[in-house]
């Protein structure tokens, strides 16, 4: 895939948007797990979980065909059409308060969640 010029904008309603400390610990993880910086935050979603559908978070080397690819904080994302679809609107935070540690998934078209938060149904 040819490398596109990304620029870093606002997100849309229509996309995913990582606030500050999101994008601080995913940079955190890259440099603990030597990810070089060219990589991308490949966000998505897959069937299962006792909700329906699972959150991934996960790093990836470079878009697929098809892919949104968004910059955040200086991150590159990557999400498959699919799971846009799914995510439209979310807003990805990272937790480290009394109530548990990890990212959060702040998802407006998620009608039913599980209690560890990393599951939903639509």
């Amino acid at each position: 895939m040819a490398d596109a010029v990304m620029t870093e904008r606002p997100a849309t309603s229509e996309e995913i948007a990582l606030t500050e400390k999101a994008a601080a610990q995913v940079r955190k993880l890259m440099k603990e797990n030597t990810v070089p910086e060219s990589h991308g935050l490949r966000l998505g979603v897959k069937g299962g979980g006792c909700s329906g559908m699972t959150y991934v978070l996960e790093f990836d080397e470079a878009p697929r065909e098809n892919d949104h690819i968004m910059m955040q904080h200086g991150l590159r994302v990557f999400v498959d059409p699919k799971s846009l679809f799914f995510l439209s609107g979310t807003v990805l935070d990272f937790s480290d308060g009394l109530n548990g540690k990890g990212f959060v998934f702040n998802n407006p078209q998620a009608a039913k969640t599980c209690g560890c938060g990393n599951s939903f149904g639509v």
